[in-house]
């Protein structure tokens, strides 16, 4: 795992073993919080052992960004912790994550031990806040990349930790297209210092207006590829052909993973837009 400094006892932990993806912790003067927990166990016991014995702090809350395995089966490696999520991320996990987790165990024996926690706290309307020392953390719906997603706004420092609604390749089969459209136009507004993708690199305040206009550029490729797709005999063949560089991304990004994430956009796009059409 990678561990850097994003701010003043603001910390950003980065899978090495699945698709550069993102945890981070918040440090307070008597107790911390975790933002997502990773997937393996082996990551998730490395952020807890880092907090607590480096650092010497108390794990009090855990916050769940949305209910993808690589985002919250960590968070069983957490006890005592009490988690927060968007009431959908709970019906989520409840569901879909349990379905889940029981298929990877059946391929993974690392993950035997894995149990689902559900969330303690949620919000649904409106935004709440936690305190952390002088710190307010403030939990946003952000959804797009799944209908639970939850950005993590550290007020004070400007840093938002926006879980999967920001991503090198953006990629909308679990959500909705025009909601993660409305979610990334959102951002900039926000006036943030740095922005923490759910995968992949910081980005920093001179840099968020291109790296959202770079992926909405992206969406809006793959929508016209697609309805251009829905309207063939052969959507498919049609697709094919569509490459991840002409919708202006590179497909080294996110170690070799965002060839996959294009194809699976196309695909799900046409199977949400032209139903009648994905089935043949």
């Amino acid at each position: 795992m990678v561990r850097e400094r994003v701010a003043d006892n603001v910390y950003l932990f980065t899978s090495e073993r699945y698709a550069s993806v993102n945890a981070g912790a918040v440090v307070g003067p008597e107790w911390s919080v975790v933002i997502d927990t990773l997937a393996f166990p082996d990551e998730a016991q490395e952020m807890r052992s880092f907090l607590e014995e480096r650092l010497g702090t108390r794990i009090r809350y855990v916050i769940n960004t949305h209910y993808h395995a690589d985002h919250s089966f960590g968070t069983c490696w957490f006890p005592g912790a009490i988690v927060l999520s968007h009431a959908l991320c709970r019906e989520l996990l409840d569901t879909r994550g349990r379905v889940g987790l029981k298929s990877a165990q059946q391929q993974n024996r690392e993950l035997q031990n894995t149990r689902i926690v559900l969330p303690d706290i949620v919000f649904d309307e409106s935004d709440i806040s936690l305190k952390v020392g002088k710190r307010v953390l403030r939990l946003i719906h952000l959804p797009g990349h799944s209908e639970d997603g939850t950005g993590v706004l550290i007020e004070d420092d400007r840093v938002l930790f926006a879980g999967d609604v920001m991503m090198p390749v953006p990629h909308v089969v679990d959500g909705d297209f025009d909601v993660m459209l409305e979610s990334m136009k959102w951002l900039p507004k926000l006036k943030l210092e740095s922005l923490v993708q759910g995968h992949g690199d910081v980005i920093l305040r001179g840099e968020i207006q291109a790296a959202v206009r770079a992926n909405i550029s992206y969406l809006r490729a793959v929508a016209k590829h697609v309805r251009q797709a829905g309207r063939r005999k052969d959507p498919y063949g049609y697709l094919e052909n569509v490459t991840i560089e002409e919708c202006g991304k590179s497909r080294i990004l996110l170690n070799g993973l965002a060839g996959a994430i294009h194809r699976r956009n196309l695909s799900g796009l046409l199977q949400t837009w032209y139903p009648e059409k994905a089935g043949n």
